[in-house]
């Protein structure tokens, strides 16, 4: 049986809260009426979660999602399978909720995760490992985001927000429903919310079956742990002896806050309540903490500096005797994406971005000597060690996202076993695209990896159009990812030679390359965009030189709206989504001043900082007088990283100047777009549009 054809175990045939059968999203029954992939299989597309091994290595846990376009929702389900029996998994739950950060516990014979149960409120539940016998444990006044269960199984960390913001009602009680939110200080609004809770460690006993004298450890502290947006249990590690926790927090709010990426690592001794920065003095980004399995040394990610987000990730390992603390990375010039220890203690394991991939690599604790444990054209992720020999991981690539897959090592090539196949069935019906890695000369004299995506059943003598793909960040990678927006499987299945450049600023290449990019916006990461478009037109004699675009998010919206007015006529369509369009407004709409502050160089009124200046002296609105190309512009309201003003400026500027544009704007997304009506509406009109202007 395969993953696909999961079966639902007799004990927990349930249908939770009530729900009617037709409630229950599962896996489609998809047939392609195209052969490739488009917008349907990607859709359809099993969408892979988290995954647990119990303790004895024997079985592994994970979640499975599936979406109704219908319905506008999606859903996901638990399953357990024998690692030991490859594609073969049984499904544990049948709920028309989610089930998330689904863990085993006892020794592999109960599970615990997240459930939102009648009264909408997400809370620490636990089953047992057949998914009989649910039982709600927590009962938080505002839910559960996420647990950590010590390592004897007595207390339990919980991740629950607490009121931060006052409200109108606070101030004045005889108006309760007044709406207006009274600010006094940055970081009011925080990605894709206005910041009226943050999050708190809460810890509690546990005796097995209940949970009891709960008690948030930050209490009156005005400071998140974990760190918002995306910190999660990651941020938390138990000590050995189960007498304490070291989380992660940037203890700073206001002004504060938005400048600084100072995060530390803090312990909190359980019997006396006493709490101690162990990262003091330490100025930059300090997450991920993991004791050895010794529990002599605690290791976690560090950065640097203090202000650039994007810094160097390093591992950095602590002697818990005597304080001591060491750069293991030193020597590797690369910036670290994960890391776990293997269960001897002997070695580390983990995840970096190295030459447009993300390999899995073992570090020797003593010799610092790193090896490749599995590579290949894939990105791997997700390290769970099973014995000193193995490791549970995920893997994806442009053409397939996320399988789990057991790994093992040796002396010779590791052995890659496929633990799933969730979406096996669809790729069966679908021709891929062909990828290829082109080294292209940049204008500064260096070699530039570039990504070519041909469409499937691809014919070199037939002329395609092409589009030109900038990625965001900016300094994130353009390796074999896999994504639901920015999808080259998807984008060369719709006919098109996609050209993917890993230009100036992009990890995987090296520390300096990926920080040139700071500070230089406007600069030769531009030029590596036209050098990849020029060498594409030359040595791919099958693109139609008339017929190329460019698209991009994020940072990719910036250079599309900068390429717009500096291509000598190179593109004959633009897509910008959540796009910088004007630096200066850029620079005070956002919430994250350090990032602003770090890549643009500074504030614009600093007139005697050069960087910053010639950075908002090449703003892309600047250069609307030189637009003459049609644009398409997406946003969405709820984003307030680079607020949606900035999409319908470059719109409005468009239309103003008499080039063809369009604009849709999402009311109800952010910097992403996840409904999933919304997302076939951005999917269709995305190729709608290149469609019009780039197909003959």
């Amino acid at each position: 049986m395969t993953a696909t054809g999961m079966l639902l175990t007799a004990a927990n045939a349930v249908a939770a809260d009530n729900a009617v059968a037709d409630e229950i999203i599962g896996r489609p029954d998809f047939k392609s009426s195209t052969g490739v992939f488009d917008t349907d299989a990607l859709m359809a597309c099993g969408r892979l979660g988290g995954v647990d091994v119990a303790p004895d290595g024997k079985k592994m846990l994970f979640s499975v999602s599936y979406t109704d376009v219908a319905k506008n929702k999606s859903n996901a389900e638990l399953y357990v399978a024998d690692i030991d029996k490859p594609l073969q998994a049984q499904r544990i739950t049948n709920t028309p909720k989610s089930e998330s950060s689904a863990i085993f516990i006892d020794n592999g014979a109960r599970i615990a995760f997240i459930y939102a149960g009648e009264n909408g409120l997400p809370q620490l539940w636990v089953m047992n490992s057949d998914g009989s016998d649910r039982k709600c444990l927590s009962s938080l006044e505002k839910g559960v985001n996420g647990f950590l269960f010590s390592p004897d199984m007595t207390k339990v960390m919980l991740i629950g927000n607490v009121k931060y913001a006052q409200t109108a009602g606070d101030i004045y009680p005889d108006l309760p429903d007044a709406t207006g939110r009274v600010i006094d200080d940055l970081m009011y609004k925080h990605w894709d919310e206005w910041v009226t809770e943050i999050p708190h460690p809460f810890v509690a006993d546990f005796n097995g079956t209940e949970l009891s004298n709960i008690k948030d450890i930050m209490i009156g502290e005005p400071f998140e742990a974990p760190m918002k947006p995306f910190g999660g249990v990651e941020s938390f590690a138990w000590t050995p002896d189960s007498k304490g926790l070291v989380y992660v927090s940037r203890k700073k709010t206001g002004k504060e806050y938005a400048l600084s990426t100072n995060s530390d690592l803090y312990l909190y001794n359980l019997a006396d309540g006493s709490t101690r920065n162990l990262t003091e003095g330490m100025m930059g980004y300090d997450t991920n903490p993991a004791f050895s399995p010794d529990g002599k040394y605690l290791t976690w990610l560090s950065m640097e500096r203090d202000g650039y987000e994007a810094d160097k990730n390093r591992i950095f390992v602590m002697e818990m005797a005597t304080g001591v603390k060491t750069d293991l990375t030193k020597d590797w010039d690369y910036t670290v994406e994960d890391f776990s220890w293997r269960p001897d203690g002997k070695a580390l394991y983990f995840s970096s971005y190295k030459d447009g991939v993300e390999p899995i690599f073992s570090m020797d604790f003593k010799t610092r000597k790193v090896s490749v444990v599995v590579d290949g054209l894939y990105d791997w992720h997700t390290l769970i060690p099973i014995g000193n020999d193995g490791l549970v991981t995920m893997r994806h690539s442009m053409v397939r996202p996320d399988e789990i897959f057991l790994v093992k090592t040796g002396k010779k090539a590791a052995r890659i076993t496929a633990l799933t196949d969730i979406n096996g069935e669809i790729f069966a019906q679908l021709t891929p695209p062909v990828i290829e890695q082109h080294m292209v000369p940049t204008t500064d004299g260096k070699q530039m990896l570039t990504w070519i995506v041909y469409p499937p059943k691809y014919d070199p003598s037939q002329k395609y159009p092409a589009i030109l793909y900038c990625q965001g960040g900016p300094q994130s990678a353009v390796s074999q990812f896999w994504s639901y927006r920015w999808n080259f499987d998807l984008m060369a299945s719709n006919g098109y030679i996609m050209i993917a450049p890993n230009r100036r600023g992009v990890p995987g290449f090296g520390t300096e390359w990926e920080e040139q990019i700071s500070k230089d916006y406007p600069g030769q990461n531009m030029q590596d965009y036209l050098a990849a478009v020029d060498y594409a037109k030359d040595k791919i004699s099958s693109i139609d030189h008339s017929r190329i675009g460019c698209t991009g998010a994020s940072y990719g919206g910036f250079s599309t709206y900068w390429l717009a007015g500096n291509h000598d006529h190179r593109f004959a369509a633009f897509f910008a989504h959540a796009g910088i369009f004007n630096t200066v407004a850029q620079y005070l709409e956002t919430e994250e001043m350090w990032f602003a502050n770090w890549d643009m160089g500074g504030a614009y009124w600093e007139k005697d900082n050069a960087a910053a200046q010639r950075t908002f002296a090449a703003s892309p609105h600047l250069f609307v007088d030189k637009w003459d190309t049609p644009i398409f512009v997406s946003h969405g309201e709820y984003d307030f990283r680079i607020l949606a003003s900035q999409g319908m400026a470059a719109f409005n500027a468009a239309k103003l100047r008499g080039i063809p544009a369009e604009m849709v704007i999402f009311p109800d997304e952010c910097h992403w777009i996840q409904k999933p009506q919304n997302a076939v509406l951005w999917h269709r009109l995305f190729k709608r549009w290149f469609d019009r202007w780039l197909k003959k």
